[in-house]
């Protein structure tokens, strides 16, 4: 079983974001989990669990922090995601991944760290879009989903695996108020 660590965005904004990402019949993204901010990826969050203790130490004494969402742009010419803007965030990515400690190895292929950016994806070629329908979500996007919000970020999300490629809420911690 695999596990990641994210950050879900207030209610209206998540949905407004699934509404707009099921105008393409082919994208199978709301197939494999809710939209949300990738805090921590899959690297070093082993199956036996044992860090979750640490995270949860973590998130006991990391303030309640603000988060803007901004404008969409591409990994490459394959994934379609909105910006965030957050120097909070990146500090609680950088504690969470002191804690759990991947190898250099699982921090380069995840991104993480200095390659680490904050971001909700919108759509990706790996789940049935194309390159144009990226482009055409690209600017659909900066129409429909702006005004972009801040909001405030008072819980993180662990998820879990429960079947290959589809991830569903494992727990929710709170962070401190």
């Amino acid at each position: 079983m695999q596990f990641f660590i994210g950050i879900v965005p207030p209610e209206e904004y998540k949905h407004s974001i699934m509404k707009f990402q099921q105008k393409w019949k082919n994208h199978r993204i709301m197939n494999a989990v809710e939209p949300h901010l990738t805090l921590k990826a899959q690297g070093g969050l082993a199956p036996d669990k044992k860090w979750i203790d640490e995270i949860k130490k973590v998130c006991k004494t990391f303030p309640s922090f603000s988060v803007t969402i901004s404008k969409p742009e591409f990994f490459g010419e394959d994934i379609l995601y909105l910006s965030v803007k957050s120097p909070e965030l990146l500090k609680l990515h950088e504690t969470i991944i002191h804690v759990v400690s991947p190898s250099e190895e699982l921090i380069k292929k995840y991104y993480e760290l200095k390659d680490f950016i904050p971001h909700i994806t919108l759509g990706k070629v790996y789940y049935g879009l194309s390159k144009n329908d990226l482009i055409e979500m690209k600017a659909l996007a900066e129409k429909e989903l702006s005004p972009y919000p801040t909001f405030k970020v008072s819980v993180v999300r662990i998820y879990a695996e429960v079947s290959p490629g589809k991830y569903k809420k494992y727990m929710d911690l709170q962070l401190k108020d």
